[in-house]
C-alpha cells in the first residue's frame, strides 16, 4: 500500500472502454482514484454523478478521474453510459488494484460479514506520489472536498 509522499503502483487494468489503463501513463497530472463499491447502486451512483458534475473543475487543475470497482468492463460501460460519466472506470474483478491500495475489508451488511470494497479515495501527484487519501468515504459533499484538496494552476 502506498503512503503519502511515495510513488504509487504501476497498474494497469481494463476499463469500460475495453481500453488498457495504465496508472503511470496518468503522471504529469493530479489523479483521483476512487474505490467504489458496486455500479448502479444508490450510494455509488451518487458519487460517480457527484464527480461527473464537477469534472470541468477537475479538468481545470489539470486533474483526471478514475473510478475503480470489481464490476465487470460490461457493467462498467453501462454505468458509464447510463450516468454519462466523462471520465474511465477500471474493472478489478481479481482486486489487483483494490490490494494495492488495501481497500478491500470486512464490511457487515444485515448482520452478515464480507469482504468488500470500502468507498476510498486517492489523490496522487503530478510526479506519481501519493499526496492525499480518504477512506471510509461518506458520499455527500466529498467529490467538492477533493477538488477542494488540488492546488489551483
Amino acid at each position: 500500500m502506498p503512503e503519502i509522499g511515495k510513488k504509487t503502483p504501476p497498474l494497469t487494468g481494463p476499463t469500460g472502454t475495453g481500453e488498457p489503463l495504465k496508472l503511470a501513463a496518468l503522471k504529469g497530472q493530479w489523479v483521483v482514484l476512487y474505490f467504489y463499491p458496486k455500479d448502479s447502486t444508490p450510494g455509488c451512483t451518487t458519487e460517480a454523478q457527484d464527480f461527473r458534475d464537477l469534472h470541468p473543475q477537475f479538468r481545470q487543475r489539470n486533474a483526471q478521474i478514475v473510478g475503480v470497482s470489481r464490476d465487470t468492463t460490461a457493467s462498467h460501460a453501462r454505468f458509464a453510459e447510463k450516468q454519462a460519466l466523462p471520465f474511465p472506470l477500471v474493472s478489478d474483478p481479481d482486486e489487483t488494484w483494490c490490494k494495492a491500495f488495501d481497500v478491500i475489508h470486512e464490511k457487515v451488511l444485515y448482520g452478515k460479514r464480507h469482504m468488500g470494497v470500502v468507498r476510498s479515495t486517492f489523490l496522487i501527484d503530478p510526479d506519481g506520489r501519493l499526496a492525499r487519501e480518504w477512506r471510509k468515504v461518506k458520499v455527500a459533499g466529498h467529490a467538492q472536498e477533493v477538488l477542494d484538496a488540488i492546488p489551483t494552476a
